[in-house]
């Protein structure tokens, strides 16, 4: 089963979570918000994508931080404490593909590459 990681109400999630449904696949949806960051996956996210890439300094939530929390984060154990305390702050979706990769963000043309080995609902 292939499982996004992210924020309901995020455009780029929403965008991930319909290419998927739509192209039949059952997808399990893991829910910052409610369910929380699951603290046991993030080591295994930063050596995937690092933390430059995984901590989203583009979004709004980056950028209404204050210059001391956006100077604290200076190595991966600063950003898993970000990241726990806001979990808005990570890029996303988080993808994880049934043959145990992960991908960060959406695009069309990689989650047509990433999606090749899933298997489809039905």
């Amino acid at each position: 089963m292939i499982t996004v990681y992210g924020i309901p109400n995020c455009d780029t999630v929403k965008k991930a979570r319909t290419w998927l449904t739509d192209h039949g696949h059952t997808v399990a949806f893991h829910d910052f918000k409610k369910q929380g960051v699951p603290a046991e996956l993030l080591p295994a996210w930063l050596a995937a994508f690092g933390r430059d890439r995984l901590v989203n300094r583009a979004g709004t939530t980056w950028r209404k931080l204050d210059d001391a929390a956006k100077a604290a984060v200076v190595d991966d154990a600063t950003a898993i404490a970000l990241m726990q305390a806001e979990p808005s702050v990570i890029k996303r979706p988080v993808v994880r593909w049934p043959d145990g990769r992960w991908t960060l963000g959406f695009s069309a043309e990689a989650f047509e590459k990433s999606a090749l080995n899933a298997p489809k609902a039905g």
